[in-house]
């Protein structure tokens, strides 16, 4: 197993206390772990948002962020942000922010499956075009964040409990319009 399939487990004080198979640490019991999520921003200031593939172990099928992913055992979450751009996205990045730097989150799926996240969360310039992983990504859609604002409170279940919690802290959302103006 490589490190890449390994997820960075945390204490309750942040503390890294270990590691994980990402494979098998989504559970019920969930155990609190590092991630991060990232908004792409493209050259006409709209947000890239994804629709999280049917096959995805939690929220399969919401709309979410541009992507996630969590960094690996040693690996910094700046390398890992841009790894999982390329995977996911197919994407390459740059002008990487980080916006929320202490954003975390515990939030339960239907099936009973947990999220329980540090999860700091970055704002990035798409370089050239995406070409998202089906396995990652099943929709995808470039729209102006004050949309995405307006259709995460019209209809809030149709959206990742981390984005809609992401998205009602006002750092984020000045980032965002800034990007956009």
């Amino acid at each position: 197993m490589s490190d890449q399939d390994m997820v960075v487990l945390l204490g309750d004080a942040g503390d890294e206390i270990g590691s994980a198979p990402k494979a098998t640490v989504h559970s019920a019991n969930t155990p609190l772990h590092s991630a991060f999520s990232c908004y792409l921003i493209d050259e006409e200031g709209r947000l890239l948002m994804t629709r999280r593939a049917l096959t995805k172990k939690t929220w399969a099928g919401v709309w979410t962020n541009s992507f996630c992913g969590h960094p690996a055992p040693g690996e910094t979450r700046e390398s890992a942000i841009a790894r999982r751009a390329a995977e996911e996205l197919g994407a390459s990045i740059f002008a990487l922010r980080c916006i929320l730097p202490t954003f975390s989150y515990r939030a339960q799926d239907a099936e009973g499956m947990v999220e329980n996240e540090f999860c700091p969360v970055f704002v990035a310039r798409l370089e050239g075009t995406i070409d998202p992983h089906p396995a990652e990504v099943v929709e995808w859609a470039w729209a102006d964040t004050s949309d995405v604002i307006e259709a995460v409170a019209r209809a809030p279940f149709a959206f990742s409990p981390w984005m809609r919690e992401q998205l009602a802290l006002a750092p984020l959302v000045h980032e965002l319009s800034k990007a956009a103006a």
